[in-house]
């Protein structure tokens, strides 16, 4: 599990838009990664809405907002058409990004465990380190946090 000064895990996934993207070549950009469980969820619903608000601030930053979750690329597709989300999805249907983050954690619901991601956001500096993490993410303000973060960079 990758904590803050540490070298954040490289990846190439598909996203939405029918490329792919991987991290590194995002450099010497700064990147947020917000991991989140499901398409089409309030919860997650509402965080992608919220990040999608704020791409502008976060692009003048200089700053790249991707969303993560195992649903498929057909799933991230009709999710963003369906909210009108700006910022990307990627598709990490294997949970390799989601472990290597340790986001993809053993979950309770009504007394039934289960595996899923837990709402995680990562700051990562232009370097490729990890400058910020937030786990067990609220949602409501969420973003904004993030954006404040981003700005202290």
């Amino acid at each position: 599990m990758p904590d803050t000064s540490e070298m954040a895990p490289d990846f190439t996934l598909p996203r939405t838009g029918g490329d792919s993207t991987t991290l590194s070549a995002l450099r010497p950009g700064a990147v947020v990664l917000f991991f989140y469980p499901r398409d089409d969820t309030s919860g997650c619903t509402k965080e992608a809405v919220a990040f999608s608000t704020l791409k502008d601030q976060f692009d003048a930053s200089g700053v790249t907002v991707m969303g993560i979750s195992k649903d498929s690329l057909a799933s991230h597709e009709k999710f963003a058409s369906k909210h009108a989300l700006t910022v990307p999805l990627l598709s990490d249907e294997h949970a390799d990004v989601c472990e290597a983050y340790g986001v993809w954690a053993e979950k309770s619901m009504y007394g039934k465990k289960y595996f899923g991601i837990e709402r995680s956001t990562f700051l990562i500096d232009g370097e490729g380190r990890i400058a910020r993490v937030w786990r067990k993410v609220k949602v409501p303000g969420h973003a904004e946090e993030v954006l404040d973060a981003v700005k202290a960079l």
